[in-house]
């Protein structure tokens, strides 16, 4: 049955005890009770064992790591390896932890890239202490991810690569493209990363230089813990705890969505670290100073212009995002010089469209059949 609104449950037992006059109930009205009676044991049942089981298994798609650096770790995943051409996924930096691209089976994002046959590597970017505040972003972008890129051509054997972008990892990945135009970069897509950053939402309002000094701020913090982190994604819809309970509640007689719910909750909330020089740079440039887009970055003494992208571009936005609305992940397509370039639009939010059954059904095999021929 379909998840039901607490309002008409209500009003099906209240119609169902209408006294004498309205006569015994039908069969229909018995079997919903009993339905509802099963799933109420159900729910007892599965919420009691939800709180004392143990975290469950994430990241079950088997992997290799291939190549580290400091923290970083990257990982190359076992499959057919059919598409010749390997991809190369770089995820956001600090904010959580990369699993819940391989959250469960049955609801992975490698697994359904791993089992259409692409080579899939994956960058881990580590999490971050306080001996790692002197990282910027300009580091990743000029040290780090060249020598990731590399070590996939050497691991593969590959001539070229495809690179996707997911969240900040869609700016970092991108800058790289731009800054090395003669990087073997076959094709190129962004999947919920923001580009404009005039069209960035709440985010941009707290973290306008108008009401922050983010100099001032890492200069007396050092670094943004953790607890920081999350308590700024909490302030962003501060009743999902709240929506989050209610929907588990009333889909807790469902064996597999509390198994997923166990799942993503472990993984919500585990947050993670910036490094302070790194936000810094992240704040200033991209939130205040929208330098990318404008084409004003300079990395590694080399200019960052999204006209130099050239390859074919697939973005993706998410509908109801929040952290990344669509106006601004859109941008990539009118600021790229790309000659083959496609935006399309899917329903759900940030995280639904890397995870979860919408993500399988709207956003992934979309992903890989865009890929596919191209690789």
């Amino acid at each position: 049955m379909a998840q039901e609104r607490f309002a008409d449950v209500v009003e099906r037992f209240t119609n169902g005890f209408g006294g004498a006059a309205a006569g015994p109930p039908s069969p229909e009205r018995l079997k919903q009770w009993h339905e509802e009676l099963e799933r109420n044991v159900k729910r007892v049942s599965n919420l009691a064992r939800l709180a004392t089981a143990a975290d469950p298994k994430t990241g079950q798609t088997p992997r290799e790591e291939v190549y580290k650096r400091n923290k970083s770790r990257l990982y190359r995943y076992a499959s057919s390896r059919r598409h010749r051409t390997p991809l190369l996924f770089v995820p956001n930096l600090g904010i959580s932890r990369p699993y819940i691209f391989d959250l469960l089976p049955g609801g992975s994002f490698v697994e359904h890239m791993t089992k259409e046959g692409f080579d899939f590597y994956l960058l881990d970017w580590g999490v971050f202490g306080p001996e790692d505040n002197d990282l910027s972003f300009e580091d990743c972008v000029v040290k780090i991810l060249p020598r990731v890129v590399q070590k996939v051509l050497d691991t593969s054997g590959a001539g070229e690569l495809s690179i996707l972008g997911y969240c900040m990892g869609a700016p970092l990945s991108v800058s790289y493209v731009a800054a090395h135009p003669e990087a073997p970069v076959k094709n190129y897509v962004n999947m919920a990363g923001p580009i404009d950053f005039s069209k960035i939402g709440l985010f941009g309002q707290w973290l306008d230089r108008r009401y922050f000094d983010v100099d001032r701020f890492i200069d007396a913090v050092g670094a943004v813990p953790a607890d920081l982190v999350r308590a700024g994604f909490k302030l962003l819809k501060p009743t999902m705890d709240v929506s989050t309970g209610l929907n588990l509640w009333w889909n807790s007689w469902n064996d597999k969505y509390v198994e997923g719910f166990s799942a993503l909750n472990k993984w919500a909330n585990e947050y993670v670290a910036f490094p302070g020089e790194f936000f810094r740079q992240w704040v200033r440039d991209f939130y205040q100073g929208n330098r990318l887009v404008r084409g004003e970055l300079v990395f590694g003494g080399r200019p960052v212009r999204l006209s130099s992208v050239r390859c074919p571009v697939f973005v993706v936005g998410a509908r109801e995002d929040y952290i990344a609305p669509p106006a601004c992940v859109r941008a990539l397509v009118d600021a790229v010089g790309s000659g083959e370039k496609e935006y399309i639009e899917l329903p759900g939010g940030h995280i639904s469209l890397i995870a979860g059954r919408g993500a399988a059904l709207h956003c992934w095999p979309k992903v890989s059949a865009w890929l596919g021929p191209r690789s």
